[in-house]
């Protein structure tokens, strides 16, 4: 094979596991982002002319995201988003029907990013070795790239209606599921060793890479950027489930990355304050 068409593999998502890999891969932010908040939620939507919607989209969530860090989404009420964003109330309903409609858009925005990225990881057919990386991988960096979104969607749950505290838990077990099923088909196969309890061990591995948007500031205080928590991450449910290295995996893990700086508070669309309620 050429060394060319080699490189461009082994460069490519998620043979290659860095952010920059999936940034090239998954386009999460600005346009895309809001068309693809368009084509979820436009069916509710009395504007059916994305272009039109695109704009006004992005002021609804973005300013949906600082009224609700900064005094509760259960607090806020459509007049004051309708201040925020400077579209009138009969503007503000040609999109949104109710706040339930907008809790439930934010959702379905997440659970649909998620599904879409796991759904093709699959088409790859990784060994566990590495499937389990890129799922810890794809799930921090989707969740850096979009942290308001899913910031809300973790602390607001609570304050949701039945339906959406549904949706919200069953995507989280769905994550948990997908762990789960990569450390079960790594013991069958040898690569992994562990007699605990593999749900338990799924679980407590979704909360380490919750931490890394419920609690920005810290790991910005601690100047640990986005690989570093990565490689943490991994290498410590490596060794929970007694994975002895081949030279080629020991390369890997030994692999230091580039310092990386730490995630930026501010530079996404609708990015939380550094001084979160987290």
């Amino acid at each position: 094979m050429d060394n060319n068409v080699v490189e461009k593999i082994t460069d490519t998502w998620p043979q290659d596991t860095s952010i920059d890999a999936f940034r090239r891969t998954w386009t999460l932010e600005g346009e895309p982002l809001w068309e693809r908040v368009f084509a979820v939620h436009h069916e509710r939507m009395q504007i059916k002319n994305g272009r039109t919607a695109l704009r006004n989209l992005q002021k609804i969530f973005t300013c949906t995201f600082r009224l609700a860090n900064s005094q509760g989404f259960h607090s806020m009420s459509l007049r004051d988003l309708s201040r925020e964003t400077q579209i009138s109330m009969g503007g503000l309903y040609a999109y949104i029907g109710s706040k339930s409609d907008l809790a439930s858009a934010i959702e379905a925005v997440v659970r649909q990013t998620i599904d879409d990225v796991m759904s093709d990881l699959e088409q790859h057919q990784l060994a566990p070795y590495q499937r389990l990386k890129a799922v810890i991988c794809a799930d921090l960096y989707m969740n850096d790239i979009m942290h308001p979104w899913y910031y809300f969607c973790f602390i607001e749950a609570k304050g949701l209606d039945k339906a959406q505290r549904e949706a919200a838990t069953q995507m989280e077990l769905k994550f948990d599921q997908r762990l789960e099923e990569i450390f079960l088909e790594g013991i069958r196969t040898g690569v992994f060793r562990y007699d605990g309890n593999p749900t338990l061990l799924a679980a407590s591995t979704t909360a380490m890479l919750q931490q890394w948007y419920l609690k920005r500031w810290k790991f910005q205080h601690l100047k640990v950027g986005i690989a570093d928590y990565a490689n943490f991450v991994f290498g410590h449910v490596l060794n929970s489930l007694n994975f002895q290295a081949d030279p080629q995996h020991q390369s890997d893990l030994n692999h230091q990355s580039e310092p990386t700086a730490p995630a930026d508070a501010g530079a996404a669309d609708g990015q939380l304050s550094l001084h979160s309620r987290a």
